[in-house]
């Protein structure tokens, strides 16, 4: 069944056509990927769904009856006064509209004019039977333990329930506002990149939540482990054009390269067929101008008509720009980084306890662990940010950091492009907007501030900075967030062919897949090492 349909749907914003004649169909059930580079109009879709942008005339969105829809966009907005769990149960309003009519209900009970009459008094019943069954469907009285068992999974702590939603992270506040959304459970959920920020735990319990979700599910994701594990259509949206494929991300990408290569082949043997028919089109028609006869002229004309009614086969893009990602490292000392001993609490809370671990040069280095539980603290001292209680931290001497900010803090947002480029390249003007250029940036852009910029534009931004350091040991918090997918396999090659060293915080189990050699996991605050990627951890782990 077609629940939601899509028309030749034209959207321009501003001055930028974002797509044009775009068809879609959206099934029962399926579970469906949307992909597509940063700023091919994915979130624009999803609001043009929502009504909160209008296609141009001639296009139409038709949903089937009754057909209820759910939309988490990348920054829900939510009260923030309220606590974190409050928020969540408020997220489903048929609750308490449930809780107030049972009231009401037992109420009439008592009333003389309803159990004196009969049928009032059996219509009554019927009544508060409906909603009681409803309010069991919902959770019952178990509801707001539903909720917070909700929210534990998807990766809050326990004491983060309770604090107002005005302290949280914007990541945190995200997972609110996806358990709202898990708890009206609509018809089609439309999800705006909902494991941004979740630790691994939390995605592995997004990926069952959307596997097992009984409605329709519509997933703006780069997280292409996810793409592989939850979803049964992929939906790419690119050049203004939406294809759609059955399977896994892993599937689309190979039949993709084969429906390149195919296409590649027929325009190429199109293309000389098409010259083929022009020369002989010219050559009869030179023939019926000098023999004057009319037989050529209008064998010329015939073929014409052949040729203008040929459908044509367009030519594939298969060279499509992407950042230029350069990683220029150095050998430097052979004992990159050692912890001997390290300790460190905040308070009663013990974090590490007698950390011992060596990072070799030339070693690509994983680092996991469930939110909390120190990845940040560990960050914070390799880069002297923190000191540790106990302990010492050797950094070898002929070693620099280059560091990726998750939350993109080292940047200075009231700083134009071009001036934070300078100031770290000391190159002039026209080399530092060449530069920009490199990493998909527009001329227009040089000259913004930096906090103007959308987050996968600031995260192209960081790694240019981060190159322009010339660091040979790499601290890398979570630099595949907010960057589509081409982008992180640009990133990928660039961190395969650096002569240095890395050290990556990341819950992209793809990214850690493609490029780790080991794993280190924080666990009961010791530092465990496995080998290989996070799928061989998987195996290891049993699961």
């Amino acid at each position: 069944m077609i629940q939601i349909q899509l028309s030749n749907i034209t959207l321009v914003l501003g001055a930028r056509r974002i797509f044009e004649n775009l068809n879609w169909e959206i099934q029962t059930g399926q579970k469906i990927g949307l992909i597509g580079p940063n700023g091919a109009g994915k979130s624009s879709l999803f609001k043009l769904i929502e009504g909160e942008h209008v296609p141009e005339l001639g296009g139409s969105i038709t949903r089937a009856r009754s057909v209820s829809t759910g939309y988490l966009s990348q920054q829900p907005e939510l009260d923030p006064t309220l606590t974190a769990h409050d928020a969540a149960l408020q997220g489903n309003p048929r609750v308490a509209q449930i809780n107030e009519e049972l009231a009401c209900v037992e109420a009439s009970l008592g009333a003389p004019e309803v159990y004196s009459d009969e049928r009032k008094l059996q219509r009554t019943l019927e009544r508060q039977h409906t909603l009681i069954e409803e309010y069991h469907a919902l959770g019952g009285d178990g509801y707001p333990e539903r909720v917070r068992g909700m929210l534990l999974g998807l990766g809050l702590a326990q004491s983060e329930l309770t604090k107002p939603l005005s302290v949280l992270s914007g990541g945190q506040k995200k997972l609110v506002g996806l358990a709202r959304l898990l708890l009206v459970h609509p018809d089609v959920l439309l999800l705006d990149e909902p494991d941004n920020h979740l630790d691994l735990p939390g995605k592995m319990y997004l990926e069952q939540l959307i596997r097992e979700y009984e409605g329709t599910v519509v997933m703006i994701s780069h997280d292409r482990y996810l793409l592989d594990a939850a979803v049964t259509h992929i939906a790419e949206l690119e050049d203004g054009r939406l294809s759609v494929f059955t399977g896994d991300y892993s599937s689309y990408v190979a039949d993709k390269e084969m429906r390149l290569a195919r296409q590649d082949e027929l325009f190429h043997t199109q293309q000389h067929e098409i010259k083929r028919i022009e020369a002989a089109i010219k050559r009869f028609a030179i023939w019926g101008k000098i023999y004057d006869n009319e037989k050529f002229a209008a064998k010329a004309k015939t073929m014409q008509k052949r040729l203008d009614k040929m459908d044509k086969i367009e030519k594939p893009v298969t060279d499509r720009r992407r950042m230029e990602l350069t990683l220029n490292g150095w050998r430097g000392s052979n004992k990159v980084l050692e912890l001997v001993g390290v300790d460190k609490s905040f308070g009663a809370k013990r974090v590490f306890s007698g950390l011992n671990e060596t990072i070799w040069h030339g070693e690509r280095v994983g680092l996991i662990g469930p939110n909390g539980a120190g990845k940040s603290v560990l960050l914070r001292m390799l880069l002297g940010q923190e000191q540790p209680d106990a302990g010492e931290i050797k950094i070898g001497p002929s070693v620099s950091i280059g560091h990726y900010a998750q939350e993109h803090e080292t940047l200075d947002f009231n700083q134009t492009l071009l001036d934070a480029v300078r100031y770290a390249g000391e190159m002039s003007e026209s080399r530092a907007t060449a530069f920009l250029l490199r990493y998909l940036f527009t001329y227009k852009q040089v000259s913004q501030k930096i906090g103007e910029l959308s987050g996968g534009e600031r995260s192209r931004l960081q790694l240019a900075l981060v190159v322009l350091s010339g660091a040979n040991f790499l601290l890398l918090d979570e630099p595949t967030n907010n960057l589509d997918i081409a982008s992180a396999e640009v990133l990928e090659g660039a961190l395969e062919d650096f002569v240095g060293t890395v050290l990556v915080i990341s819950h992209d189990r793809y990214f850690l897949d493609r490029t780790i050699q080991r794993l280190l996991v924080i666990e009961d605050g010791q530092l465990i090492e496995y080998a290989g990627g996070y799928s061989d951890y998987l195996e290891v782990r049993g699961g």
